[in-house]
């Protein structure tokens, strides 16, 4: 598997949350060719199975959201677009972005009007903008605006990813693509091996907004053990070392604290030291900010890990991740499969 091909066939789809048509069937195209069943859930996740052949095998849930931050159109005003965020936007970097608007049948594009530089005073150079206040140009007259760009179209950024120097990749919805690209970097992995347990491969919707993709999924699947595999935030010069210590290269990122089920904790590390992968750790006293937070809910409750991949400026269009993070991720996720029938935890827990 050629990491930056497909990283970048599934970037350059459209899949705000609730709209992840997209994006679901180029994951469903990417999984199929790798597992022995694809389907597609009651709210839109696109779940693949590897099945080990063995009577009554035990089952493992891998898990990495589709779906992108976006907009959604609201209203108009004199032949602009007003719009509200879907999932967690930050306004400062929105004037002046391009927009792909995702009208049928064709998307058109737009960009978000801003005010030259020269003529704003002190005040406004200062403070960023509210969403509210800002509209979308589409270079269309008001008739036409409102005949072909209904209230309730979705819009993402523009962009989709291009190689920065070395092993570097910048662009948009790298969360959570990247590591949808790890799952299936992992299945390519596995394809031969023999298992022990079935495998599950969900590129799950709606996470951004409620993470009920996940849930679905999850409860769909009926899983034995669930791995949660999503972004982290990765060091940057704005950050102190103190609030954010994982690194670009530095590895998969393995989440510690209650959420987290120890025995699966344990094992990823041990995976990790054995394969003599570079590896870090987060420390998640509470929420995880993942899917893992529902998917260990889910029926009677399941062991759940959560796996994070470090990305550099989540939330933008210009989030940045490393390829060679992608593959080391990938292997410690078909590792931690490998024989998890036979070293899982006692009783599951």
């Amino acid at each position: 598997m050629e990491l930056y091909a497909t990283l970048d066939r599934l970037c350059s789809q459209t899949g705000p949350s609730g709209f992840e048509g997209k994006v679901v069937e180029t994951a469903k195209e990417l999984l199929a060719p790798l597992v022995d069943e694809v389907i597609i859930d009651t709210l839109g996740s696109v779940i693949g199975v590897r099945r080990c052949g063995k009577p009554e095998a035990k089952k493992l849930l891998l898990d990495a959201h589709l779906d992108e931050i976006g907009f959604i159109v609201t209203g108009y005003e004199e032949g602009f677009l007003r719009f509200a965020p879907i999932g967690g936007v930050d306004p400062r970097m929105l004037p002046a972005r391009e927009l792909t608007i995702m009208t049928k049948p064709q998307p058109l594009f737009g960009i978000i009007a801003c005010m030259p530089s020269h003529a704003q005073n002190g005040k406004e150079k200062e403070n960023s903008i509210a969403i509210e206040d800002l509209r979308v140009d589409v270079g269309l007259d008001a008739e036409t605006v409102v005949r072909q760009i209904p209230i309730g179209t979705p819009m993402v950024y523009r962009e989709s990813c291009f190689s920065l120097a070395g092993d570097s990749v910048c662009g948009k919805s790298l969360d959570d693509r990247s590591c949808f690209t790890a799952l299936l970097r992992a299945a390519e992995l596995l394809k031969d091996k023999d298992l022990d347990v079935d495998v599950y491969f969900m590129g799950s919707v709606r996470e951004e907004v409620s993470g009920t993709g996940a849930i679905v999924g999850t409860n769909t699947v009926a899983p034995d053990w669930c791995i949660a595999v999503d972004v982290t935030f990765a060091s940057t010069p704005d950050i102190s070392a103190d609030e954010v210590s994982n690194k670009l290269r530095g590895g998969p990122v393995i989440g510690m604290g209650p959420n987290m089920t120890w025995w699966m904790t344990g094992r990823m590390i041990e995976k990790a030291k054995a394969l003599e992968l570079p590896y870090q750790f987060e420390v998640m006293a509470g929420h995880t900010g993942t899917n893992g937070w529902g998917m260990q809910t889910c029926l009677e409750g399941i062991p759940t890990s959560v796996v994070s991949l470090p990305l550099k400026y989540m939330h933008s269009p210009i989030e940045v991740i490393s390829l060679t993070d992608i593959e080391w991720t990938a292997q410690l996720l078909a590792a931690f499969t490998e024989e998890l029938g036979k070293e899982g935890g006692i009783n599951g827990v």
